[in-house]
């Protein structure tokens, strides 16, 4: 008996030992993102229309501003810097938690058209009752994120067939683009919302209101700890319905859990930044190709790595233009319409 016991054993120490090193590499590779974009929020202090030594840029942070230098860090980028990082990792989950939902990996807030139906409320509040505060256009941008997921879950589910990923997909981008269309449309109908929304339509970091970061802080962070602790659950989900409730999973809760994280995140980024595409769907699913299909490592190399991309594009869109800048969601679009082209082409990218 303790012979057989003993084979056993040692049949299992393999496995074991292959899981412990493939977490270690995950680890050691979730501290490599860490230090890239910790030099990817360095690179946004001190690029741009005036480049500033790090040592100005370093006292700055630390609360010693020196003369205009320090100012224009300490006043413009440092709140720039923190927005892009807020806004990059509510995007960024909020697709990994969409994508694993779904179990579609071309799934997204811009494609399935959540931040199309926030950033639609928004311009309503502005067009129509003038709200120009973010503490009160806030409110509206969940409305709208939480209306267009329930429209495009249930117009995705209409018919026989059920919520299969290509008809969410296509009811979502539908969608988007008819919110997109009205949204522009009474934008430039009404001047003073045009005024107000022109640049953060766009999807744009700069120049926000000064209390942006405090209002939206509150319901990012939520929203994080949300999706971290579905983060589990999510794993059984992607086994499939029948299987998930097998092991345990409540899948109702799982759900509720994964709108409301995707409604505190979407509802805040474009409430703060514009409706900002493609960060979502690229970050996610290039990151499944390197830890697998585990939902907790994809979501942490996601918080990490989202606002490393949006960082990136902001800092792009400052520095190609010869005079002014271009706004972060045209920079992530241009780097994001090639990216899903690709994805769509490639073998194995219409299921999880």
């Amino acid at each position: 008996m303790s012979t057989v016991r003993e084979l056993r054993a040692d049949a299992r120490r393999p496995a074991a030992v292959g899981v412990a090193h493939r977490d270690g590499v995950r680890f050691a590779g979730l501290l490599v993102c860490l230090v890239v974009l910790v030099a990817v929020v360095a690179s946004s202090l001190m690029v741009g229309s005036k480049a500033i030594d790090v040592g100005v840029v370093w006292q700055a942070v630390l609360g010693h501003p020196v003369g205009d230098d320090g100012a224009i860090i300490v006043e413009l980028r440092l709140p720039r810097t923190i927005l892009g990082v807020l806004v990059g990792v509510a995007l960024g989950l909020s697709g990994a938690l969409i994508q694993a939902l779904t179990r579609n990996p071309l799934a997204d807030p811009g494609i399935l058209g959540v931040n199309a139906g926030a950033g639609f409320a928004v311009v309503l509040a502005v067009a129509l009752l003038g709200i120009t505060s973010i503490h009160q256009y806030l409110w509206f941008a969940f409305l709208g994120a939480v209306v267009a997921t329930v429209v495009v879950y249930v117009i995705g589910s209409a018919g026989r067939s059920g919520a299969t990923p290509v008809r969410l997909t296509l009811a979502g981008i539908a969608l988007a683009a008819v919110l997109g269309g009205v949204s522009s449309g009474i934008t430039l109908l009404a001047p003073r919302a045009f005024d107000a929304m022109r640049f953060w339509g766009a999807g744009n970091l700069a120049n926000r209101p000064p209390e942006t970061i405090g209002v939206v802080l509150p319901f990012i962070v939520i929203g994080t700890v949300i999706a971290l602790v579905v983060a589990k659950p999510l794993n059984a989900v992607a086994m499939g319905e029948e299987l998930a409730a097998a092991l345990g999973a409540n899948l109702g809760r799982t759900r509720v859990l994964v709108i409301v994280a995707v409604t505190l995140l979407c509802g805040a980024a474009t409430a703060a930044a514009g409706p900002i595409g493609f960060i979502g769907l690229m970050v996610p699913h290039m990151v499944r190709w390197f830890v697998g299909p585990d939902q907790r490592w994809i979501l942490a190399y996601t918080l990490v790595l989202a606002p490393v991309l949006l960082l990136v594009s902001d800092v792009v869109g400052r520095v190609v233009p010869r005079s002014g800048e271009l706004q972060v969601g045209i920079v992530t679009a241009f780097i994001g319409a090639p990216v899903l082209i690709v994805l769509v082409r490639r073998r194995g990218a219409s299921g999880l």
